[in-house]
């Protein structure tokens, strides 16, 4: 798919894996608009960007903040591209030292990770269908699931539901918005180096990047972005959900 005078969306760009999406985007001529929470910078990064990027504070799971964001997409270019990077993770036992986990945590996980996505997922496939079709396509929404959908450690109960959530959906996206033509693509990266992984104890980190067979390192979030840009270019990519997570297996603690 050629990305000039076509826009893209990308949640949670910022920091991390989106900020990274955004800016290969940017690179591949499209003008994106980055979304946000209002206190996570993402003026002064969308800034550092340039001028075919702009930034609008949205709390994903909120509709008439998306359904802005989506507005302001839709008025710069083609909206073609849509990438789903917000998400928060927030361990606790079922049964923990101070008690049983509260439902509001595990709801609150839900509702950023699995509700914010299908959300920004529905308001933007509806203005992507109107759009006019190039090479046989109307647009990319790449989803953000995680290795935790398929090996969930001890103390994930909310976060391994909420990303299994957003892998089941993807086939059954894939199946409907075909008709729209436009694929839906998840990804489920394994331990990056973002701002989620860097507020864990380092003693956690250590062991989770011994557990990568290889490379034996964390994962760089330019590397989900170039997996990002070469699933927006493969028309062929659709409904599956890929693993990037340098052959990870995670154990229970």
């Amino acid at each position: 798919m050629i990305l000039h005078n076509a826009s893209a969306l990308v949640t949670g760009a910022a920091s991390g894996l989106g900020r990274a999406t955004a800016q290969r985007l940017l690179r591949s001529g499209a003008s994106v608009v980055l979304v946000d929470l209002p206190d996570r910078g993402g003026e002064d990064v969308a800034a550092e960007m340039g001028a075919a990027a702009s930034f609008v504070a949205a709390d994903v799971a909120d509709d008439d903040q998306v359904a802005a964001a989506v507005s302001r997409a839709v008025n710069v270019g083609d909206l073609r591209v849509v990438v789903n990077c917000a998400g928060i993770v927030t361990p606790g036992k079922v049964l923990g030292r101070r008690g049983v986990l509260p439902s509001g945590t595990f709801g609150t996980v839900l509702r950023v990770n699995l509700l914010g996505t299908f959300n920004v997922v529905r308001l933007t496939a509806e203005r992507m269908a109107q759009t006019r079709p190039v090479d046989g396509e109307r647009g990319v929404i790449v989803n953000t699931a995680s290795v935790a959908a398929f090996d969930g450690q001890i103390g994930q109960a909310a976060y391994a539901a909420s990303k299994g959530g957003v892998a089941a959906m993807t086939l059954p996206l894939a199946r409907e918005l075909a008709d729209h033509l436009i694929r839906v693509v998840s990804i489920a990266p394994g331990t990056f180096e973002t701002p989620m992984m860097a507020s864990l104890p380092e003693e956690t980190r250590r062991g989770l990047a011994a557990n990568v067979p290889h490379p034996k390192r964390f994962g760089r979030p330019e590397e989900f972005a170039a997996l990002v840009h070469h699933i927006v270019g493969n028309s062929m990519l659709n409904g599956e959900i890929i693993r990037l997570d340098g052959a990870i297996r995670m154990p229970a603690r």
